[in-house]
C-alpha cells in the first residue's frame, strides 16, 4: 500500500493573511491565474494581492481562464509568463483555474516545448504552484491532476504529468458568494470523487481512510445543501469534503462516472459536477459488490439506493442525453483501457448506458 500527500495545507479563517510568510518563501514574482469574476467577488484575489504587495513580491494577473480551460488558454498564459519571467504560480478559484495553473507552470518552465508535451509521460520541470480554492468540488488544491479541454478531440483529458501544488490555502468564507448552482454542482463533483475512489480497483485500507471520512462529512451537510439552508459550519464541511475527496482520488484515480461525463460536458455544455452526478446512481446500481455499495450508502446516511438516486435527481434535475451520444460515449469508454482500469469488474456497453439515471 502507498500513501503520499506532499502538499502543505492550511485550512482556517483568514488563511491567506495568516500564512503570508509561506507564500513569500516560494518565489520572487508570481503569475496569478484566475477567472474574470468570482475571485474578485469573494475577496480571494484581493487577499492574495494584499499579501504580495505587503511582501513586495511583484505579480501579474492572468484572468482569462474559462470554464473547462483549454490547451490554447494554457499556451497563451505560457507566452505571458515567460515574457514576464515569473517563477511561481498562484491559482485562485474552482477546478478550472487550479488545474490550469498546474499546466501553465509546466509550460512556462519548458518555454520551447510544444503543446504535445502536456500529454507525454516524460518527466519535465515545473514552477511551484499555490492553490486557493473558492469552490468545493475538484480538490485540485491537493491532487496532481490537471484536466484540460482538447477541442481537436471534442473532450476533456488529464495531462500526463503529476504536479502537486506546493501550498494550499483553504478559507470557507470564499464559498459564501458562490451561486447555488455552483455549490450544488461542485459538491456533487466531490461526492463523485469519494464514491469513485471508494469503489475502485486501486482502493485499499490506507486510502479508504480518506474516502470513508469524506463520505461521512458529505452526508452531514447533504440535507442543508438540498434545502438551501447552508450554515457557516456547512461551508466548512463542504470545503473539507472536497479537499479530502481530492486526497482520495490522488491515490486511486476516478472511475466510470468521470469518464462518461466528459463528452456530456463538451457536447451539451453541462457543468462538470452535474455531468458526473447523473451517472452516480447507475454506477452504484450496477456495481457488483453489494457489501461495498451498502457501505457507501451507510456512510452518506442513505437508507437505500433508491433514496440516494432520488436525492441526486432532486438536487441536479434532469439532463437530456440522446441515445446516440450515450452510445458513442459508452463505445469511447470501452475502447480506452485507461478508462476501464479503475473499475474492479468487467462492464458491458449495456451496463454503461444504464448508468445514466
Amino acid at each position: 500500500m502507498l500513501l503520499f500527500m506532499p502538499t502543505l495545507v492550511y485550512s482556517e479563517e483568514n488563511c491567506v493573511q495568516n500564512h503570508f510568510k509561506d507564500i513569500a518563501l516560494i518565489g520572487t514574482k508570481a503569475m496569478i491565474v484566475t477567472g474574470k469574476h468570482s475571485s474578485r467577488a469573494n475577496g480571494s484575489l484581493d487577499d492574495i494581492t494584499t499579501v504580495l504587495n505587503q511582501e513586495h513580491i511583484p505579480y501579474i494577473i492572468f484572468d482569462d481562464i474559462e470554464e473547462n480551460p483549454s490547451v490554447e488558454t494554457v499556451l497563451k498564459a505560457r507566452e505571458i509568463g515567460v515574457k514576464e519571467e515569473v517563477d511561481f504560480i498562484i491559482g485562485i478559484g474552482g477546478g478550472s483555474p487550479l488545474d490550469a495553473s498546474k499546466a501553465i507552470s509546466l509550460m512556462i518552465a519548458n518555454p520551447d516545448a510544444s503543446e504535445d508535451v502536456l500529454y507525454q509521460p516524460n518527466p519535465l520541470p515545473y514552477l511551484p504552484v499555490v492553490c486557493v480554492p473558492t469552490t468545493c468540488g475538484t480538490g485540485s488544491e491537493v491532487t496532481p491532476y490537471a484536466i484540460l479541454t482538447l477541442h481537436k478531440q471534442r473532450t476533456k483529458k488529464s495531462i500526463s504529468h503529476k504536479i502537486y501544488p506546493t501550498l494550499a490555502l483553504l478559507d470557507a468564507k470564499y464559498l459564501k458568494t458562490a451561486s447555488r448552482s455552483c455549490l450544488v454542482n461542485t459538491s456533487v463533483d466531490a461526492l463523485s470523487h469519494l464514491v469513485e475512489s471508494y469503489l475502485n480497483t486501486n482502493s485499499n485500507a490506507f486510502n479508504r481512510i480518506y474516502s470513508e471520512q469524506g463520505l461521512k462529512v458529505w452526508g452531514e451537510f447533504k440535507q442543508h445543501l438540498k434545502e438551501d439552508t447552508l450554515t457557516d459550519e456547512d461551508y466548512e464541511k463542504m470545503l473539507h469534503a472536497s479537499m479530502i475527496a481530492g486526497m482520495a482520488i490522488t491515490h486511486t484515480g476516478t472511475s466510470l462516472p468521470h469518464g462518461l461525463s466528459y463528452p456530456i460536458t463538451y457536447e451539451l455544455g453541462v457543468p462538470h459536477g452535474k455531468a458526473v452526478g447523473i451517472f452516480l446512481g447507475g454506477y452504484l446500481r450496477t456495481y457488483k459488490n453489494e457489501e461495498e455499495r451498502r457501505k457507501v450508502l451507510e456512510l452518506l446516511g442513505f437508507s437505500s439506493l433508491n433514496d440516494f438516486c432520488q436525492f441526486i435527481k432532486d438536487l441536479l434535475g434532469e439532463v437530456n442525453v440522446s441515445d446516440t451520444l450515450l452510445e458513442k460515449d459508452a463505445d469511447s469508454i470501452l475502447a480506452n483501457p485507461g478508462k476501464l482500469k479503475n473499475y474492479p469488474f468487467s462492464v458491458t456497453k449495456e451496463e454503461l448506458m444504464e448508468m445514466l439515471q
